[in-house]
């Protein structure tokens, strides 16, 4: 099948994507690398009247570095992110997430913030956002407006972001001192979305006590959840093994998964507190061998 007609604009900036977004209704999409909705389109499960191109567009670009936390445009390649060297130094957590992300080719053209804004639950990097407490950054023809990527991922494939808003950036806390992270997934080939995915990062005190932890999974409910339970069953702790399987286990009552044709809910109850357990288990000796 093809896609049925539609208008095509590039636009030079936000405000001008943001001013055409608004002269419309629903109908009208930006598009930076495509991989979702261009096959959608060519199904005709989607059918924009316009698509409005924001590829061009400078400032939704780039990655830049802060001493809490690092910024990453939300037209930023998949694989741009991966290779960075700012992300594997400050946000471990999501070079290890974007090397599930896909294939090569799909990481060339995808973006960050495509993914974000797709919001499949089981997707790698909306999983990191909101393992991490990201914020987002929405822009308007109005103005700007920052949300929590906690608030941001409602359902399915549903986010807050209004029909009139682009995302613009989006801030990753960084974390210092001695800090691991972990990232495990279960899937069906290597590139599929996952069908349940754990991320993990602790902070070791100097007693090799958990400072802090973050616990997320993905695949496991209609959006992607973060755990303070699990987190805090862990701060001031030893993480042995021990710790770490009791404080996994608390996922087990916290994730609501359905059946579907890939896996029960149960399996995927199971496997995620499996995958937390593994996740944490790798974050730990990470920020061990940090300090060392």
């Amino acid at each position: 099948m093809k896609a049925v007609d539609f208008d095509y604009v590039r636009a030079a900036s936000v405000h001008e994507a943001c001013e055409l977004l608004a002269a419309g209704d629903a109908d009208r999409k930006l598009i930076a690398g495509g991989q979702t909705l261009v096959p959608l389109m060519a199904m005709r499960l989607a059918r924009p009247a316009m698509l409005i191109d924001i590829n061009e567009i400078a400032e939704l670009r780039g990655i830049e570095e802060y001493a809490d936390a690092v910024t990453i445009g939300a037209c930023t390649r998949q694989a741009a992110a991966l290779d960075s060297p700012i992300v594997l130094r400050r946000l471990p957590l999501l070079a290890r997430a974007l090397a599930h992300v896909g294939h090569t080719q799909t990481r060339n053209r995808g973006t960050v913030g495509g993914s974000i804004v797709h919001a499949d639950p089981s997707a790698e990097i909306p999983l990191v956002a909101a393992t991490l407490d990201a914020r987002l950054t929405l822009a308007s023809a109005d103005g700007e407006e920052e949300v929590a990527a906690e608030e941001f991922f409602l359902a399915p494939m549903v986010t807050s972001i209004r029909p009139d808003q682009c995302l613009t950036r989006i801030r990753f806390p960084a974390w210092p001192g001695r800090a691991g992270c972990g990232f495990e997934e279960i899937s069906i080939r290597a590139g599929d979305f996952a069908i349940v995915a754990a991320a993990a990062q602790v902070e070791l005190g100097a007693d090799g006590r958990c400072r802090r932890a973050a616990v997320g999974v993905g695949g496991a409910a209609a959006t992607p959840l973060r755990f303070d339970t699990v987190a805090q069953a862990l701060t001031g702790q030893v993480p042995d093994e021990a710790r770490l399987r009791e404080a996994a286990q608390l996922v087990r009552d916290l994730v609501e998964p359905d059946d579907d044709l890939h896996a029960s809910a149960e399996y995927r109850r199971r496997t995620a507190a499996v995958l937390v357990e593994r996740a944490l288990g790798a974050a730990v000796r990470a920020a061990q061998e940090a300090s060392a």
